[in-house]
C-alpha cells in the first residue's frame, strides 16, 4: 500500500474519465479548501489516463480506482462512491492539516 507523509504531499489529481466535468469541479472544490487553509499543494484535474507520473494523492471515484494505480503506481489512491458526498478530499484535508500519513486505508470510499 502506498502512503506519503503530509509534508510530501505536492500535487494533487482529481480525476474522472474525461478530466473535464466532475474532475474540473472536484479539483476547484478541493484547490479552494486546501488554500483557504494555507497548505502549499497544488491540486490539479486530469483524465484518469493522463496522471501526470509526479503526482502525490489521486482522488478518483471507486470505479476508476484501480486504472489510477496502473497509470500513478507511486501516487496514494483515495476514492469516494458518490461524488455530491465526497469524503475523500476531506479526509485528505484533514490529515493535511494534521501532518498525518496519506494512505489509501485512511481514504476508502464513502
Amino acid at each position: 500500500m502506498v502512503s506519503k507523509r503530509a509534508d510530501e504531499v505536492k500535487l494533487v489529481v482529481f480525476v474522472c474519465e474525461a478530466g473535464m466535468g466532475s474532475s474540473l469541479i472536484g479539483a476547484n472544490q478541493l484547490k479552494k479548501k486546501i488554500k483557504d487553509a494555507g497548505l502549499d499543494v497544488r491540486v490539479v484535474h486530469s483524465p484518469v489516463n493522463e496522471i501526470p507520473s509526479n503526482t502525490d494523492v489521486v482522488v478518483a471515484h471507486e470505479g476508476l480506482a484501480d486504472r489510477a494505480r496502473k497509470v500513478a503506481p507511486t501516487a496514494v489512491v483515495l476514492t469516494f462512491k458518490n461524488f455530491m458526498n465526497n469524503t475523500a478530499s476531506d479526509r485528505l484535508l484533514r490529515g493535511l492539516v494534521a501532518g498525518e500519513e496519506i494512505s489509501a486505508e485512511a481514504g476508502k470510499a464513502s
